[in-house]
């Protein structure tokens, strides 16, 4: 027998030999009636994983927090309610909805419509997955989503939304904003679909017991965060270092961000990894050395080419942060600091808090209360998903069924065609912020239009198409996000706000390079008056003594949607 009994503790010994056995089990089962396999099949993963087993359901339902065939309640316009199953639920975790496929060579699936021209495939990943079962799984993701509208009102949206493939493959979709609304990829694109050889690694399993145990510690944003925070409190000791040493404040911003934006291009490896933490580390034994070191990098970062800093040939950067590279000079404890601020994973960093937290570590009068104030992220989010995300999900939703009743008509190609179309208007869309700040609502939307880019992209490989992101030019980025902000200090670091988030989402879901120059110079953030414009601008005219503005008007915005 496979399993143990609920509760036993796996020992790390038993736990190949236990995941061989489960995978032996199930894999390649033949497709059925998911409702004779997938109760067995979600008990043994439990087993498997060490978690307990679904209570037995009540017959009236109040208490029914984590069961089989969770009864809840479709209320019809004409005021008539239905009863509808939720496969497993388990309360503040997860909706589950269980399907089970048929392999090549068996009956069709249930209610998938038969793609024309597509022969059945065998099940499995990307490269040899059959068209109709990811329809098969499309459709069951959105009946999970909408049984978690017709959860009762006193149970709040869970976290995750879980389409499982009987056997064959588990599909994880998060929404930590708990609004009850869309659910992305989770953790990523490349890696949302847990297939059962999967479960091999510890990281795979790690993530399912914690979706069914302590679903809210997968949340980025609560890591994220803490780990922002005590990078900008380092940089901030070292900006209040170089102030004391008489440099302006903006000169200090901007060396500042330079060194930020290396330790970040080292920890996603467009620099040798672990080259600029070992260059600080050398700084911080000879601190006059510091000044030229960092300059001869950054030229190398700004026109591509070998550097015998690193004593290695580095990508072409360009873009705007480096045309200026002049280092400042640092004592041996400030380098410390940096090293230290390098040590830390700067895949981790939160953009959306990012900005704010480092403009405070910046600005003198800001700096004793670094952290105490700022926007939390769930805050940028409900102002975007209703200004930027939902017009845009309205009309994702009518294309998509568009497409698919296209399909069922055997128009494959006009399926196609719409798909592609709305993934053109999304690549086109452009976000303005007239008061932008240092981005965090404009990186906020950036990230909400990669998640929704990505389910439309998913769904034009279902239906044959082509994702067309061969040429990056044609993909969601950052040149889409505008801003206005009077500060200089601000602007530059919403620009690289944008930047290091757009670079975090590519190495994410696509995990290779991007093609150079990495950076590009949009010019997208304009340091600017959004209210005011006059004869002369940016510097007033004096008249008698008097400041004036000559032929005041608003000044003309960059176009947006």
């Amino acid at each position: 027998m496979l399993v143990k009994p609920e509760g036993t503790r796996v020992s790390k010994e038993d736990t190949p030999v236990r995941v061989e056995a489960f995978i032996k089990r199930w894999q390649g089962q033949e497709g059925g009636q998911e409702r004779a396999n997938y109760g067995m099949f979600l008990v043994e993963l439990c087993d498997l994983l060490g978690l307990p087993h679904p209570d037995t359901a009540g017959a009236s339902h109040e208490n029914n927090d984590y069961v089989f065939e969770r009864v809840v309640k479709e209320i019809a316009r004409d005021g008539t309610a239905s009863s509808k199953r939720i496969d497993l639920y388990k309360r503040d975790c997860f909706v589950l909805e269980a399907k089970q496929s048929r392999i090549a060579g068996d009956k069709k699936m249930p209610d998938v419509p038969q793609m024309p021209g597509v022969e059945s495939a065998p099940r499995g990943r990307r490269a040899s997955a059959n068209r109709a079962w990811d329809v098969l799984m499309m459709n069951a993701r959105a009946q999970a989503e909408n049984y978690v509208r017709l959860l009762p009102a006193t149970h709040e949206p869970p976290p995750f939304v879980l389409v499982c493939d009987v056997g064959h493959a588990i599909e994880i979709y998060s929404n930590f904003r708990r609004d009850g609304k869309a659910y992305d990829q989770f953790p990523d694109r490349r890696s949302f679909r847990i297939y059962l050889e999967d479960l091999r690694q510890k990281e795979v399993r790690d993530r399912l017991v914690a979706i069914w145990s302590d679903p809210l510690s997968l949340d980025p944003s609560r890591h994220a965060a803490r780990v922002t925070r005590e990078i900008a409190t380092r940089i901030a000791k070292v900006s209040q270092a170089l102030e004391k040493s008489g440099h302006a404040t903006e000169e200090v911003a901007m060396f500042l961000m330079r060194m930020l934006f290396t330790m970040f291009a080292e920890d996603v490896e467009l620099l040798p990894k672990d080259s600029f933490k070992a260059l600080l580390r050398d700084c911080a034994e000879k601190p006059e050395i510091f000044p030229g070191m960092m300059e001869d990098l950054w030229k190398a970062m700004d026109e591509g080419g070998f550097t015998a800093t690193i004593r290695e040939k580095v990508k072409k950067f360009n873009g705007e942060f480096f045309k200026n590279r002049r280092a400042l000079k640092l004592e041996k404890q400030e380098i410390g600091e940096l090293a230290a601020a390098a040590n830390y994973d700067w895949r981790d960093v939160e953009p959306a808090i990012f900005g704010t937290f480092l403009e405070q570590a910046l600005d003198p009068d800001d700096r004793r209360r670094l952290g105490a104030h700022y926007t939390p992220r769930a805050y940028v989010e409900r102002l975007v998903i209703a200004t930027v995300i939902d017009p845009l999900r309205a009309e994702w939703d009518k294309a998509r069924s568009t497409a698919d009743r296209q399909k069922s008509d055997g128009k494959a190609e006009a399926a196609i065609a719409t798909v592609q179309a709305f993934h053109d208007r999304l690549c086109e869309t452009r976000v303005l912020d007239p008061a932008c700040g240092t981005g965090n609502f404009l990186y906020v939307s950036l990230e909400l239009m990669k998640k929704l880019e990505g389910e439309v992209l998913e769904a034009l490989v279902d239906l044959g198409g082509q994702e067309g992101l061969g040429l990056e030019s044609h993909t969601v980025d950052p040149h889409q996000f505008l801003g206005m902000e009077l500060n200089p200090r601000a602007a530059a670091i919403a620009e690289l706000v944008l930047w290091i988030g757009h670079l975090q989402w590519h190495f994410r879901n696509r995990g290779v390079a991007p093609s150079e120059p990495i950076l590009k110079a949009f010019r997208n953030i304009q340091c600017m008056d959004a209210v005011l414009r006059w004869d002369g601008y940016p510097l007033p005219q004096v008249k008698d003594g008097v400041e004036t503005y000559p032929n005041p008007r608003r000044p003309d915005w960059p176009q947006a949607d």
